[in-house]
């Protein structure tokens, strides 16, 4: 113990030695805790924070939008700063913003301040979340990474299951104000650990390219928004403007990214044929995954007439099965082959999926559970080895543009997946739950037809196998 009060600036080559790396991997899981809370928890808060500030639920909304917002803009310059400076000034630093802007929003005085709060939150959360991989990859050794993103995986369940309980606890016994304060202390101490064990790498120094984050901000806020707003009462009109500045903002970025030895947007990077597979399985998978996640609540609660307890209750074996299979993936794709697990998990999720469709409406709760815990093992079985194949393809010093674009391919899944359920929902008179669950188990589907192309062309040599797979 005492060696960990040292902060030694030497540079591990394949993973930080025990007990470093259990503490520093602790910091790591506490703060991803944080961000996934925060982004869970106000889902269950807004009504009662709409009502504090006295405003409509459509005004309380962006307090969840200004900070999902700032995260997705964030992700790709943060990431390229975390190479430029070091991975770990650029964690500390998004942590103790993360704190403040945590105290920020407990103190807010009106919505208006709330919001300006959490854009500032959304900002801290970034900087965690578009490097927490490349972090990993730096405390582990490449033999054990399966199993670090393992955990990161059953965190984020874990976390993102856990969120409406732990709201509805703070609320029946304080105010929301609590929702945010609780981060404060759980902040401090993930600094005081992180600052004496999080690992130090090599910085490129490489100048920070703000015309290429602004340009970031426009494609990917452009695209994020327009997406948000597909399927509600927003105009045509500013739908078209958003997806209009995206496309412009994104052209302009690849052609200025084309020039860069290393990129903001990692183009260098989705060369690689076995990365580009990774995150096109990635966007496939968490659009899946979305489109489930916004239709079945409505099901049961608004078809089936269930109750929000017992609504909530349904949800919870699918992201309990996958905190379960997560880590055990891990471990596996640390022993085998990743890639066949990949197309394994897939396969899998996408059977759930459509087995939902085949559950009666008079059938039992243990048909539908037993559905989507199958959903919750196939996507747990995915998503371990396909994060740690994205990570292991890119080279060492390349960790933050592919642990940035990890991240940014899981949001902009989640984002066309609930773009699709809106659609499909607006666009039938009824609620067709076939229809829709048929579309994500079809997206699930495309995904493991990637992993197992990729399977394919490595094993008949079409494409290079990386190093340390």
């Amino acid at each position: 113990m005492p060696t960990l009060l040292h902060v030694s600036p030497k540079i591990y080559p394949d993973g930080l030695p025990r007990p470093r790396a259990g503490f520093a991997a602790m910091a790591v899981l506490l703060t991803i805790t944080m961000a996934v809370l925060d982004g869970t928890i106000m889902n269950v808060a807004l009504p009662t924070i709409a009502q504090d500030q006295g405003v409509s639920p459509a005004h309380a909304i962006w307090v969840v939008t200004a900070y999902q917002l700032a995260i997705v803009v964030s992700l790709l310059p943060l990431a390229a700063l975390g190479e430029a400076i070091g991975f770990r000034k650029v964690y500390l630093s998004g942590i103790a913003i993360f704190g403040i802007a945590s105290g920020l929003c407990a103190m807010a005085p009106n919505i208006e301040f709330l919001t300006a709060a959490r854009v500032l939150q959304g900002l801290g959360g970034a900087a965690l979340m578009s490097i927490n991989g490349a972090v990993m990859r730096h405390i582990f050794p490449q033999a054990k990474l399966g199993r670090a993103i393992g955990w990161i995986a059953m965190t984020v369940s874990v976390s993102a299951a856990a969120g409406p309980t732990i709201a509805s606890g703070i609320l029946a016994v304080a105010s929301w104000h609590w929702l945010f304060l609780i981060n404060v202390p759980i902040s401090v101490l993930a600094i005081v650990i992180g600052y004496f064990t999080l690992p130090f790498n090599a910085p490129t120094r490489t100048r920070f390219d703000f015309i290429s984050a602004l340009l970031n901000v426009f494609a990917f806020g452009g695209l994020i928004s327009a997406l948000g707003n597909v399927g509600t009462q927003s105009h045509p009109a500013l739908i078209t403007a958003q997806f209009a500045i995206a496309i412009l903002a994104g052209i302009a970025l690849v052609r200025r990214q084309l020039s860069k030895d290393r990129p903001m947007l990692p183009i260098d990077l989705l060369r690689l044929p076995v990365f580009a597979c990774s995150i096109g399985s990635s966007v496939c998978g968490f659009c899946a995954q979305m489109i489930a996640f916004v239709a079945l609540p409505f099901y049961f609660h608004d078809v089936l007439g269930y109750s929000a307890t017992v609504t909530g209750l349904l949800m919870t074996p699918w992201p309990l099965a996958t905190a379960i299979a997560a880590p055990v993936a891990g471990r596996l794709a640390d022993k085998y082959s990743p890639i066949r697990l990949t197309g394994m998990g897939m396969a899998l999720f996408a059977c759930g999926l459509y087995a939902t469709t085949l559950v009666s409406t008079a059938g039992s709760y243990g048909e539908m559970i037993a559905a989507l815990a199958l959903c919750g093992v196939g996507f747990g079985l995915f998503q371990a080895p396909n994060n740690r194949l994205m990570l292991t393809s890119a080279p060492r010093d390349r960790s933050g543009g592919a642990s940035g674009m990890l991240s940014t391919a899981r949001l902009t899944g989640q984002s066309i997946g609930a773009a699709t359920a809106a659609i499909l929902i607006g666009i039938s008179g009824s609620f067709e739950l076939h229809t829709i669950m048929s579309f994500a188990a079809g997206a699930a589907l495309l995904s493991a037809i990637i992993c197992e192309g990729r399977r394919h062309a490595l094993r008949t040599g079409w494409i290079t196998r990386p190093a340390g797979m």
